[in-house]
């Protein structure tokens, strides 16, 4: 890890006040350590859950970490009014120009029962079945908070649910969900299938140059507040593709929906999956991913 020391801070005489410059200077320091480490990524898998049970869990961590910043930028508030008082004591300011963002990045995978999900700019049209014949075939239905439109969860399709802070990383969400569908087009090509873009339908693509045979594997849609993610990505593995059937998939007409077992011809081993998918994310995102917290 990168470290700071007195005779650097020292150097940075830019204030009248000799003090006050070498503490400034141990903040910036500070702060270019925070941006070359490694950012550690909290892994969960939370096996099989319901979608509002899911839903809650992502919206409580946002929510603390939307807190956690809140609470930064009225500190750094009441610094930015007192840091020239010479009553100031010696130690004081050093922990508050020095505090960084405490927010915790996590990356949450599930399985859901079967439910349709639309977005919140979505068009309830895209959804084929009445409410009576969803609840007699089970599948659950949910208006949500994030982006795109209609899709379906199912067993044996890996959901990932990234809650990041983007200002540890780029404050860019087109960037972000370019991330997003880097790592599934590597978990793919892993598997020796050739997975792409296509232009103006965010997700991951399989024959997306050919009319007539694009094919979705993954669809993505996202939410951000103050910088902090929730939602995410939903990658078809063993997925029962017959559910799509009942809606407009992403409400884009006249294109196929597949899954890794279709395009391989054979099951696929869920776990190998997920470990795919979870060293392309510490790759893509250039992070660490850990279970012990």
């Amino acid at each position: 890890m990168f470290s700071y020391d007195r005779p650097l801070c020292h150097s940075l005489v830019l204030n009248n006040s000799a003090r006050q410059a070498k503490l400034i200077g141990c903040a910036i320091v500070h702060k270019f350590a925070v941006c070359m480490a490694k950012q550690s990524v909290t892994f969960r898998d939370l096996g099989q859950m319901d979608y509002k049970t899911a839903w809650d869990y992502q919206e409580s961590l946002l929510q603390q970490n939307v807190r956690i910043k809140s609470g930064v930028r009225s500190r750094e508030s009441v610094v930015n009014e007192i840091k020239d008082r010479s009553d100031i004591g010696e130690n004081y300011l050093p922990r508050t120009l020095g505090s960084e963002l405490t927010t915790k990045n996590y990356l949450l995978f599930v399985e859901h029962p079967p439910v349709f999900t639309l977005g919140k700019s979505g068009n309830i049209n895209n959804v084929l079945l009445s409410e009576e014949r969803l609840n007699e075939k089970g599948i659950e239905f949910f208006r949500t908070n994030r982006g795109g439109d209609i899709t379906f969860h199912g067993p044996q399709q890996i959901v990932g649910y990234p809650i990041l802070d983007l200002e540890k990383f780029d404050t860019d969400i087109g960037h972000y969900l370019r991330n997003l569908e880097e790592v599934i087009i590597l978990t793919l090509a892993d598997y020796g299938i050739d997975a792409g873009r296509s232009k103006g339908e965010t997700g991951v693509w399989i024959g997306q140059d050919i009319k007539g045979l694009e094919r979705k594997i993954c669809a993505i849609g996202v939410r951000c507040s103050r910088w902090i993610t929730m939602h995410g990505f939903a990658f078809n593995v063993n997925t029962d593709l017959s559910y799509f059937n009942h809606i407009i998939p992403c409400g884009i007409q006249n294109k196929q929906v597949t899954s890794l077992q279709r395009e391989l011809g054979r099951e696929v081993d869920m776990a190998e999956a997920k470990d795919k998918v979870k060293a392309n994310f510490e790759k893509v995102f250039d992070v660490e991913l850990v279970s012990n917290e």
